[in-house]
């Protein structure tokens, strides 16, 4: 919807560094893409600074991408420094996946920091904590803030997307942040770090269940 609405790009094309579920989404609402997928670069286009670009494309979008690779952070790089007026979107800025055990395998948030880090350029990023996709569902469907509770396990994202948008947040202790992480943000004294600081916490959102069964 922001790149529909906000970056007017309906009916164009973008340079996707995303997945094919991606691409389906861009595809419902009129945008072509190229992108997805593996990026091979023969011999003969070993020229990185001049590989071939598609001038149709006016915009760089990118999201999770398990083909990421120095060709797409390349060709990425080229199109927001040689087509005038490229846009540079991400989708979110989530540096770590948790996963069960411990685990964690590297998010979003270090591919588009790569891409911007090439580029000189810091995209538009469209997800938390950036109030617009709240906005698009307040206004869809009527919702009251002041009847919303955000439930989220990173203070950086879900809980700072809440404070943004003036609901209370709930912080789950299953994830990336813990109750020590919101006590030295609660402590610094800096105005921004206090909107990643929960009004609650539970060690599971399980814990939730007997209340709304209640």
């Amino acid at each position: 919807m922001y790149l529909k609405n906000e970056c007017k790009l309906e009916g164009k094309k973008v340079y996707l560094i995303g997945s094919s579920a991606m691409r389906d989404e861009l595809q419902a609402v009129g945008i072509q893409q190229t992108g997805v997928g593996e990026d091979h670069i023969s011999g003969k286009q070993m020229d990185w600074a001049n590989v071939d670009l598609n001038p149709e494309v006016k915009a760089v979008v990118v999201g999770f991408d398990e083909h990421f690779s120095y060709s797409k952070l390349n060709r990425a790089l080229q199109y927001l420094v040689q087509q005038p007026g490229c846009l540079f979107v991400g989708t979110n800025r989530d540096t770590r996946l948790p996963l069960e055990g411990g685990k964690a395998v590297p998010g979003t948030g270090c591919l588009l920091q790569a891409v911007e880090t090439a580029a000189q350029r810091q995209a538009q990023t469209v997800g938390k904590p950036n109030r617009y996709m709240f906005d698009c569902v307040a206004s869809q469907f009527g919702v009251d803030p002041g009847r919303c509770l955000m439930v989220g396990d990173r203070l950086d994202t879900d809980i700072m997307l809440g404070s943004n948008c003036g609901l209370k947040t709930l912080l789950t202790l299953t994830g990336v942040s813990t109750v020590e992480d919101a006590e030295a943000h609660q402590k610094s004294g800096c105005a921004e770090r206090q909107g990643m600081v929960p009004d609650y916490y539970v060690e599971s959102i399980a814990d939730l269940l007997p209340a709304l069964q209640g």
